[in-house]
């Protein structure tokens, strides 16, 4: 009789302390408990590598974020081989989830001449097999930013690929549903057929679980109609996976008062969109940071970081943003729907045709997707259609395009401008990366 108590006893204490996971059904995102679940998430990648490793940092952080209700973070790279265990065990304790993007530092999909290929899907699986684990990893990315030109479009489909297998090796490892995503950059002549591709199909196993898009175009003294927020909404009324933002918070307009969040977490998103992430964290050379470890110090002094802005320590916020931000959140808290009163209706989208107008631009025909190992190999006809269309690039809303980040950015380091060279990229890419 003692025994069966004390076994229920710590059964009871594991039920108290376990965080409930996160899973997609439908259109919307859901607790294992059955409520509808809203991200409300931060950019989170201190350094270049792998900000999971710092117990003591994490913990500081963590702390932090969770007096403004924070219950999401977004980690871009990690080292599959680290421990993970303290710092994952610290977010949950503050009810902090995880979304994790799978490509390591030389995995990622490219833009140019597109592959996915046995290296790149194995490197993958061992980010998940070194995550599944965590109850609080709420969702994985195959890809950030992959496409940023109006003719990347190509890429496409080698993005849905590693969905694909990511979520068949996922289910084969017998791992809980974690979702498997992608997160898009905003680019306006490509948006609503990415959106929709990535979705399209009668078999599910080929479709994301969810999409998530980086968009700035909600600067200043904007509004629900002029940031373009509107049209998201109507394009996504009747998307059949959950969609959110991941990556917000323009500064071409300072202070940053993050008016966006309550529209989006608002009666005029919250039916249709489930959340948003505040990019970011940590202040450094973008400028688009809510704390900071410290001044600035000069690079070239003894043991200073590469770009003189400290990446450890005691997080203290940047005023009057990280104050902004967290009188926001503080007021926006929607509920949504019961998973059992929730009966999704909406199905998946018809895939885009292939077209190359210049308002709109989507280069792929159908939803033939590749398999393992397979490379892009450009035809003459299709090289032609490729070419980078004349005329500027804009969302059409009076907002540009690509997210308008400089300095280090986790996700993407540098936007690439448009009809770039590969080469060029390349060596921008690595110098940027470490100023």
């Amino acid at each position: 009789m003692r025994s069966a108590l004390l076994t229920c006893a710590i059964a009871g204490l594991t039920a108290v302390h376990a965080i409930p996971t996160i899973k997609a059904k439908g259109s919307k995102f859901f607790t294992s408990e059955g409520n509808q679940f809203f991200v409300k998430g931060i950019a989170y990648q201190l350094v270049p590598d792998d900000p999971l490793l710092d117990a003591k940092q994490c913990k500081l952080d963590a702390d932090l974020m969770k007096e403004i209700g924070t219950n999401s973070i977004r980690v871009y790279h990690v080292d599959p081989e680290g421990d993970h265990d303290e710092c994952m065990k610290t977010f949950e304790d503050a009810g902090i989830y995880l979304w994790l993007d799978l490509d390591t530092f030389d995995t990622q999909i490219e833009q140019n001449s597109p592959h996915w290929n046995e290296t790149q899907l194995q490197a993958f699986q061992k980010v998940m097999d070194g995550f599944h684990q965590y109850d609080n990893l709420a969702g994985f990315f195959v890809g950030n930013e992959v496409i940023t030109k109006e003719n990347g479009t190509l890429s496409a489909p080698f993005v849905k690929a590693a969905a694909r297998d990511l979520k068949s090796y996922r289910d084969s490892k017998g791992y809980r549903k974690i979702p498997v995503g992608y997160s898009a950059a905003d680019i306006a002549i490509n948006r609503p057929m990415l959106q929709n591709f990535l979705a399209c199909g009668s078999n599910s196993s080929e479709s994301i679980d969810f999409f998530a898009l980086n968009t700035y175009s909600w600067c200043g003294d904007s509004s629900y109609s002029t940031s373009g927020y509107n049209k998201r909404v109507e394009e996504a009324k009747d998307y059949p996976v959950p969609i959110f933002i991941s990556e917000t918070g323009c500064n071409t307009v300072p202070p940053r008062d993050f008016a966006d969040q309550a529209a989006v977490f608002g009666k005029q998103m919250s039916e249709v969109y489930s959340g948003a992430m505040v990019y970011e964290w940590i202040q450094e050379a973008n400028n688009y940071g809510i704390i900071s470890y410290g001044p600035k110090v000069d690079p070239e002094s003894p043991n200073a970081p590469p770009d003189g802005f400290p990446r450890s320590g005691k997080p203290t916020p940047v005023d009057p943003d990280f104050a902004n931000l967290s009188k926001q959140w503080k007021t926006l808290n929607p509920t949504g729907i019961k998973e059992s009163d929730y009966k999704p209706t909406a199905t998946a989208p018809a895939c885009p045709s292939y077209t190359s107008a210049a308002e709109l631009q989507w280069l792929v025909n159908g939803n033939d997707l590749p398999t393992v190992g397979a490379t892009y190999q450009a035809s003459a006809s299709a090289t032609q259609s490729s070419a980078t269309p004349t005329g500027g690039s804009n969302n059409g809303e009076g907002q540009p395009s690509a997210t308008p980040k400089q300095g280090l950015s986790p996700g993407s380091p540098v936007r690439e401008v448009q009809g770039m060279g590969l080469g060029l990229f390349g060596v921008l890419l690595g110098f940027f990366w470490w100023m």
